[in-house]
């Protein structure tokens, strides 16, 4: 999303998504918390490790969606904040 579509958008419309996007990280981070620890266990204790390498690998390339909702989140904080400087 731009900061021309933050700019365009009521504060109500803006709270909202940030809300979203604070809840979809969330779920996001416990997903992969235990995702990592399942492919952790699978390589550890399993014999057949090929499939656990390849989970490894994709929970891996999925971190990477993670700082890009924190930034969504900071950018929509810093839009809030520039409309009213009491919210914080």
């Amino acid at each position: 999303m731009k900061n021309t579509d933050l700019n365009q958008k009521t504060t109500a419309q803006l709270q909202l998504i940030l809300k979203t996007n604070k809840a979809i990280a969330l779920i996001l981070l416990v997903a992969l918390l235990f995702f990592m620890a399942l492919a952790i266990y699978g390589l550890v204790t399993k014999e057949n490790i090929s499939a656990f390498i390849a989970f490894f690998a994709v929970v891996c390339s999925c971190w990477s969606i993670l700082p890009l909702q924190i930034g969504m989140v900071k950018k929509i904080k810093a839009e809030l904040k520039s409309r009213c400087p009491s919210v914080e």
